[in-house]
């Protein structure tokens, strides 16, 4: 059926399948975007500030950053650096991999790979062996999720051979997680839908480094643990118990049943896992029949689906049907935070962080101590975010200090970042250069809510919290091209964002260009890089500019840092980053719209070669690279969605990991440099 009903799929933009869009997001790129707000970019209302001043604010900013032009390497108003041969940069040294369209893990010469669990494998104790044909709600609810996105490793002793590995199941793909025959989208079973619910959610599990063979390995433990849409969380910090999120299930608002649709996350400073809700909207039904115009509006704001849904839960559990239950979608859309060292804690949802499509959440601590977390609204024209704790963090990840520090990000500031470029009137869409020869200006953090208090004007703080879309647009901050996944360089004290695409920027009616999004049509996306002032993470105000704007070298549109573009790899819709021990950054890719499978790229930050990236490895046919983590000896990757082009399960496009004729199965694959002596070499040194 749906094989036949596949080319009436709308058009997507980038390299996604229009399965993964329907599946992941709702079919959000076919969709009106959900910022309808008519605020007026803040680049419009300093129009009649000259441009000296521009620059004056931009100089002052830089300075008071510790020199943000100078530790780059390059001057910010210096003309492109002459081509030459690039040296080795520890930790990217390696032989670039091509892109390529084939179905396994392609890594360097000289590199291995395993793969450390697949969707179905054992989690917890008791789980059965995983069989494709015949699935238990049961069975799914012991088993490794679906559709694996953050990966996390949390050190069990001094020398990292043993990790507590916390990896996120974003979403289900039902029609290829069932045989053909078996499963009828239009009338999916009771234990159909129980099984992804269960497929939702966490896995932790214990892991052992391999000293001789590289790689990792499961071991069983008494950390296996499946957290699912069944779940209970506590809901904490300023709206905990809000009347926004009272159901006839949970009257006092304090009690959520699940987690969905967990993109990326973070690893904290004392040792719990920090993950962002993304697309949950789309998992709900019958928004439309709401008749409050209040109440609609805000379900429109978070494009709460209507009608029926794809996966049709609403007929097996009214929660998922708005119209019973219209507060529902607000228990969603958070930060959650787990504690894998205590399997037998409660999860978390910190309301004080906001509400809306949480990519992911990083931590950086402040210059006194406190605890800053960043993190980016994965939409069209959405926002990013950050939030500054009031109380300050214990060092340490003792039980206590754990517990000290998970209580911080319940209450502080919240806020949302305005960016202002330096050259106004030279950004025409086209991806030229200002004269200056950066994209790079100012910023400042605009205040939403903090505690009880609010800062905008028509909102309670309750209501900045609970629908805080809407906050942001009251105060004008910038529209972003969907920001990903943000994260603070652990080396130089950088904050790095992740920004996929936009193909809908400067497109009629919609927000035009600006310097930090410089592009009209966006469909291969960029990489923001700012500076806190002073490089404290409490700051309000910032210096930023474009590490990347990416695509084709080839394309007069793309920027790589300075850098000599005919000796980089191209890189298309940058989605998850990370750092090495170096402080190189490293982006995995979703989306290619350069028409080769996704990757996981390097890129130094600093010096000659900032800028130059190099692809680590690709992944299958279909497939989205997701994580990653980049350590001395060892790269992991999560493998999601592979051979999802294929309109079902009955004729796979991809037969990775197991080969053969086999189903395709999310995974996690851990990969390392084979060295002397049989042991495990460095990553990214020869």
């Amino acid at each position: 059926m749906l094989d036949r009903l596949l080319p009436l799929f709308p058009a997507h933009a980038g390299g996604r399948s229009p399965i993964t869009c329907e599946y992941r997001c709702g079919n959000a790129c076919a969709h009106p975007e959900a910022n309808e707000s008519a605020n007026e970019y803040f680049g419009d209302v300093v129009k009649d500030i000259s441009r000296r001043r521009v620059f004056q604010a931009g100089a002052v900013l830089a300075a008071a950053a510790g020199g943000f032009a100078a530790l780059s390497g390059t001057a910010a108003a210096a003309p492109l650096r002459k081509p030459r041969p690039p040296r080795p940069v520890p930790g990217t040294d390696f032989e670039p991999v091509p892109p390529n369209k084939l179905d396994q893990v392609s890594i360097p010469a000289g590199y291995d790979q395993r793969v450390v669990v697949r969707w179905g494998d054992p989690v917890v104790a008791g789980a059965p062996k995983f069989d494709f044909t015949r699935q238990t709600a049961a069975a799914q609810a012991k088993q490794f999720g679906y559709n694996n996105d953050f990966v996390g490793l949390i050190p069990q002793d001094p020398l990292g051979l043993t990790n507590l590995l916390v990896v996120n199941h974003e979403y289900t793909t039902e029609v290829h997680m069932f045989p053909a025959d078996q499963y009828d989208p239009a009338n999916p079973t009771e234990e159909q839908v129980k099984i992804a619910w269960a497929a939702h959610g966490l896995s932790v599990l214990l892991t052992r480094r391999d000293p001789v063979h590289g790689g990792l390995e499961v071991v069983p433990s008494r950390y296996g643990r499946r957290i699912t849409l069944d779940t209970v969380f506590e809901v904490r910090g300023p709206a905990a118990g809000s009347k926004y999120l009272k159901t006839s299930a949970d009257p006092s608002g304090r009690r959520v049943r699940g987690t969905q649709n967990n993109c990326s996350g973070g690893v904290t400073p004392w040792g719990t896992v920090l993950s962002g809700e993304e697309n949950f909207d789309q998992y709900f039904a019958n928004s439309d029949k709401v008749t409050d115009p209040v109440v609609a509006a805000r379900l429109k704001r978070y494009t709460v689906g209507t009608g029926t849904s794809t996966r049709k839960w609403e007929r097996f559990d009214k929660r998922w049907d708005v119209s019973q239950e219209p507060n529902e979608p607000n228990r969603f859309g958070w930060v959650v935070e787990i504690d894998p060292n205590d399997p037998d804690s409660t999860p978390v949802k910190h309301t004080a962080l906001g509400r809306f499509k949480h990519e992911a959440a990083n931590v950086k601590i402040t210059a006194d101590g406190r605890v800053a977390v960043y993190s980016g609204d994965d939409s069209r024209f959405e926002y990013i975010y950050k939030f500054v704790s009031k109380g300050k963090y214990k060092p340490g990840n003792s039980a206590h200090a754990r517990r000290h520090n998970s209580a911080l990000l319940d209450e502080g500031t919240l806020y949302v970042a305005r960016f202002t470029g330096d050259s106004p009137g030279e950004i025409d869409g086209t991806g030229k250069l200002p004269a200056d020869h950066e994209f790079d200006g100012t910023g400042e953090w605009i205040p939403l809510a903090s505690g009880e208090k609010s800062f905008v004007d028509g909102f309670t703080a309750e209501e900045v919290y609970v629908f805080t879309r809407q906050a942001a647009d009251k105060v004008a901050a910038t529209k972003m091209d969907r920001p990903e996944d943000i994260e603070p360089n652990p080396v130089n004290g950088r904050i790095y964002a992740a920004l996929t695409n936009n193909t809908d920027r400067g497109a009629a009616g919609k927000a035009g260009v600006d310097e930090v999004n410089p592009r009209n049509g966006n469909k291969n996306g960029h990489v923001l890089e700012w500076e806190e002032n002073r490089g404290d993470a409490a700051s309000t105000r910032f210096a930023w500019r474009l590490l990347l704007v990416c695509g084709d070298p080839a394309a007069a549109d793309t920027y790589f840092g300075g850098f000599d573009k005919s000796l980089v790899s191209p890189i298309s819709c940058p989605d998850n980053v990370a750092f090495d021990r170096h402080g190189n950054l490293w982006i995995s890719t979703d989306g290619n719209a350069l028409g080769a499978n996704d990757g996981l790229f390097s890129v130094p930050v600093t010096g000659p070669e900032r800028g130059q990236v190099k692809q680590f490895l690709s992944v299958p046919v279909g497939a989205e690279t997701c994580g990653p983590v980049v350590t001395d000896d060892l790269v992991l990757v999560a493998v999601q969605h592979p051979g999802e082009n294929a309109a079902s399960s009955a004729n796979p496009t991809s037969h990775w990991p197991d080969g053969g004729t086999a189903q395709p199965r999310p995974s996690i694959v851990s990969v390392w440099k084979k060295g002397r002596f049989g042991l495990p070499g460095r990553i990214g040194e020869r």
